[in-house]
């Protein structure tokens, strides 16, 4: 069976991952730490984990979603240009698998 997870911003990993990963962050996410990505980073390379991770620059967090310029909170913000690109991404990634 193949296995495919895509996380849109970043997703911390406490165990290995039996699947290919595909991580979606935007380059200027406040929410996520450089601290949390390296350590995710470091955890899926001991994994010997089959994963990449695209940033979008000019990006901050919930930048898939439309809404998030109607949460009027610092940080949050929809990017067109990089929920266009993530799409289509995603899209690459799982024909690669599927």
């Amino acid at each position: 069976m193949k296995k495919a997870l895509v996380a849109i911003y970043i997703l911390l990993l406490a165990t290995a991952v039996d699947a290919k990963i595909l991580v979606l962050h935007g380059a200027n996410d406040g929410f996520i730490p450089p601290e949390k990505i390296a350590a995710f980073q470091q955890g899926v390379g001991k994994a010997a984990a089959d994963w990449q991770m695209i940033y979008y620059g000019a990006t901050v967090h919930s930048f898939t979603n439309p809404a998030a310029d109607k949460k009027n909170i610092k940080g949050l913000a929809y990017n067109p240009s990089a929920d266009e690109r993530s799409w289509k991404h995603m899209q690459l990634f799982f024909d690669e698998i599927f």
